[in-house]
């Protein structure tokens, strides 16, 4: 089952000096039931956008969406409930405490005091609970806007950037944080520019570039991105090597000090082999990984620009 369902969404906003900017340009997007989602795109691809229309704050302009099986936002009122958010940062009162705060949301909410504990105990804030929220630090603040949505224990939360500003230390909780919840079961939506820290913690990714989305699946697709695998290949003349492999009509390329040859992994003897024919031999000789950060770059280049 897919818990978030996108289809040609659009949104458009008026410009005050005329015309329209594009915020979503026909989005396609889907998300299966369960584990970490990473929601990737640089500033202004409309990752905040996409979490604002599926929440029903703002209306698209075009397309389809819908969370839980009901459509947004027309049928947001049967599902609310069961999902939990936090889009950009996360508000409290800051002369109160951390469980004062959360007392008064469950109240609104209708949600005993007992979850109030439990949520306290499940973001690491049971030991602060009773202090004031101003002498928190930016990840205590975090991981408190975290608790605030898991009130109501729900199947799916959705977090806008729920890293930025941190410190690494502040990063690392909220990492073992999502990682937490994605395991108990629940959906965990995360949206981030913060690469390494959501290939840490994804099952699955998405990266948006203008509206769109670029990429999509697994993790481990995405980072292949359908490319060939490379062999990386160090020796001392890295010239005689890649003379020596075009010559036995294997394909590589050299990169500063070592080779680059497009064979996948059980295919590494037919490399150690050519070189010591011709009196080669490597010094290293390992599978080159491609990271996230890498492919994101690739996919968004014209955003970056």
């Amino acid at each position: 089952m897919d818990v978030i369902e996108v289809a040609g969404l659009r949104k458009e906003y008026p410009r005050l000096r005329g015309g329209r900017t594009v915020a979503l340009d026909g989005l396609d997007l889907s998300v299966p039931e369960g584990g970490v989602f990473g929601f990737l795109g640089p500033n202004g691809a409309g990752k905040t956008t996409t979490i604002r229309c599926l929440l029903g704050l703002v209306r698209a302009s075009g397309g389809r969406g819908r969370l839980l099986g009901a459509d947004v936002p027309g049928g947001l009122p049967a599902v609310v409930g069961r999902v939990g958010s936090i889009v950009e940062t996360p508000a409290a009162y800051p002369r109160f405490s951390g469980r004062t705060n959360l007392a008064l949301l469950a109240k609104v909410a209708g949600v005993g005091r007992s979850r109030v504990r439990e949520v306290l105990e499940q973001v690491g804030l049971a030991e602060r609970a009773d202090d004031l929220v101003r002498t928190y630090s930016f990840g205590m603040k975090q991981r408190l806007g975290i608790a605030t949505a898991l009130l109501k224990d729900p199947e799916l939360l959705l977090l806008d950037e729920p890293a930025i500003g941190l410190d690494p230390a502040g990063i690392v909780e909220v990492r073992e944080l999502i990682r937490r919840l994605g395991a108990e079961g629940r959906t965990v939506f995360v949206s981030s520019h913060i690469l390494t820290e959501v290939q840490q913690v994804a099952d699955r990714v998405a990266i948006l570039s203008r509206g769109r989305a670029v990429a999509s699946g697994p993790v481990g697709e995405v980072l292949s991105g359908g490319r060939a695998a490379e062999l990386v290949v160090r020796l001392n003349d890295v010239s005689a090597g890649l003379r020596a492999l075009a010559e036995a009509g294997i394909d590589a390329r050299a990169l500063d000090d070592r080779l680059l040859v497009a064979l996948p992994p059980d295919k590494s003897s037919l490399v150690t082999r050519t070189l010591a024919e011709r009196g080669l031999y490597l010094s290293e000789l390992r599978v080159e990984e491609a990271d996230l950060e890498t492919v994101f770059l690739e996919l968004t280049e014209g955003d970056q620009r």
